[in-house]
């Protein structure tokens, strides 16, 4: 395990990383979703793709990177780029799962490997709705408590930057950023994934122009249980790539 300080907007980032095959030359970078961290994306690809240089990233806030600033999906893109900088090394291919697809788009790699990708909007259930239309409604009293009662999952325990960029990011359209994309994209989803339901996948599929779509059994974490296929589509779709 490594770690490298990063310069961005005057807020200097300790990013945490792991190389696998660092003897390789062609690069894959792996970034892990919201609330993960790098290992669980090790977990599942470290003994895979061979001839390839692994970098497992812990995404600033997550893990053991640092963050003390309120960031956008941009942001992250923009510092992970900075990573590879200081790192010296070109990515061929962005493997990532959930946000981390997000952030792997924007890195115009010549090959993207999105993971049952968040970036598509879907319609919030009428119970959900009803949270926010009351937390709005009592959030101007300030109390601490009534924000605990509301706080998504996904944010709880968070520090203020930290909930303040997953407010920014949760339900960001992303869909114009997929349609720029100009990487060869390879597509992998949960069939019953309810995070990133299968439709997202397929309406990002559409979105990109040079894209495989691969509907696979299981949910928003079906890559563990598929992780030989998926590296199996890699090698096939990226080996000629640079």
């Amino acid at each position: 395990m490594a770690s490298k300080e990063i310069r961005y907007k005057e807020h200097t980032f300790k990013l945490s990383y792991e190389l696998v095959n660092p003897a390789q030359e062609r690069v894959l970078l792996v970034l892990h979703g919201w609330g993960s961290n790098k290992e669980i994306m090790k977990q599942a690809f470290g003994n895979m793709l061979p001839d390839l240089k692994h970098i497992y990233l812990d995404l600033p806030g997550f893990g053991k990177s640092s963050n003390e600033m309120v960031l956008t999906t941009k942001d992250y893109g923009a510092i992970v780029r900075l990573f590879l900088e200081a790192l010296g090394v070109e990515a061929a291919i962005a493997m990532g799962h959930s946000f981390g697809g997000k952030v792997a788009t924007l890195l115009d790699t010549p090959c993207l490997v999105l993971l049952s990708s968040a970036g598509v909007v879907t319609a919030k259930p009428w119970s959900v709705k009803v949270k926010i239309a009351t937390f709005k409604l009592l959030k101007p009293l300030g109390m601490k408590k009534i924000r605990e009662l509301f706080v998504a999952p996904d944010a709880q325990g968070m520090s203020h930057e930290m909930y303040e960029t997953f407010k920014n990011v949760v339900d960001e359209d992303f869909e114009a950023e997929f349609a720029k994309s100009r990487s060869k994209a390879l597509c992998f989803w949960g069939k019953e994934d309810t995070a990133t339901p299968l439709y997202t996948g397929e309406k990002i599929a559409g979105l990109i122009a040079d894209s495989v779509f691969y509907p696979l059994d299981g949910d928003h974490y079906f890559f563990l249980t598929h992780k030989d296929f998926i590296a199996e589509a890699i090698t096939e779709h990226c080996k000629d790539i640079d």
